[in-house]
């Protein structure tokens, strides 16, 4: 089994790259990295980068996974081939450019590509937010899948995830102790389905619900609150289509917790993704 560190970054491609940068600054309050070659690297905590924006077809996503040694990342290819995947070992110039020491590519059962890093680069200073968000840092991504039972059995069978709780047919999975990092919905495309970064409290989601309602940015689902990690949330608009989320509160399953956790399943209805009572305007999370 491929042993997976903790989710590293997504990549995703924009026509708009300037008005990308806009609203990752502007509206996420995420920090410019660098700008070079065509791409926009963006800062949420103490990893050199979490996201990267760059001049390409808006359908092009890559999310990344850290592992630990060179040796793992050897075997995660080995495994993957055996499995029947393609996998391409990255570039020397392709390594740099995403501020990694190796990594491998691969495509998952749905078309989503995945990428495998390792040792890629810290930053020497602390995450200045272009505004006050409250973002502590990137945490989980949602992932499109064509049939979310094989893709569920890839992800735990190959890829060390565990299931934490299932919403009708969609999995969220977990890579440590942190409730989901990948969560995987239903969906006749592959791609990103949305991108998370935690904040403070929830006070951070009132005053960017308000703050998102007075710039016109759409808001997707929210306030509200999971039952199934017990986060606070607010989903809202991004660019080229993508969702981005804020959370606060997610719950941890620890070693201790391990022994005993058994994944919940909860219906596919709309009370399953909000316990308040908010109504997702989300493609994937209607029923």
């Amino acid at each position: 089994m491929i042993r997976l560190h903790d989710i590293r970054y997504v990549r995703l491609g924009t026509r708009d790259l300037e008005g990308a940068v806009r609203y990752a600054t502007a509206v996420l309050g995420l920090e410019v990295a660098r700008k070079e070659h065509g791409a926009v690297y963006f800062k949420s905590d103490s990893r050199d980068h979490t996201l990267c924006y760059f001049e390409g077809d808006p359908r092009d996503h890559t999310a990344a996974f850290e592992v630990d040694t060179p040796e793992e990342l050897e075997h995660a290819g080995a495994v993957l081939e055996r499995s029947g995947y393609q996998v391409a070992a990255g570039k020397r110039e392709d390594a740099e450019q995403r501020y990694v020491r190796d990594f491998l590519s691969f495509i998952d059962p749905s078309g989503n590509r995945i990428e495998l890093v390792h040792a890629p680069h810290h930053s020497g200073r602390r995450y200045f937010p272009s505004r006050d968000a409250g973002v502590t840092g990137f945490s989980h991504i949602g992932l499109r899948t064509l049939d979310a039972r094989r893709d569920e059995a890839f992800w735990t069978g190959l890829l060390s995830a565990r299931v934490s709780d299932r919403i009708g047919e969609a999995p969220l999975l977990r890579i440590d102790e942190v409730h989901h990092k990948i969560a995987l919905f239903p969906s006749s495309f592959p791609g990103v389905q949305h991108i998370n970064h935690q904040v403070e409290s929830i006070d951070d989601i009132m005053r960017a619900w308000y703050q998102l309602k007075e710039w016109n940015v759409p808001i997707r689902f929210g306030p509200g609150r999971h039952p199934t990690s017990g986060a606070m949330f607010l989903y809202f608009d991004g660019p080229d289509g993508m969702i981005y989320e804020y959370s606060t509160g997610v719950r941890l399953i620890t070693a201790e917790d391990e022994k005993t956790y058994r994944p919940r399943s909860f219906p596919a209805v709309p009370s399953s993704f909000c316990m308040w009572g908010a109504k997702p305007d989300i493609p994937e999370f209607k029923t």
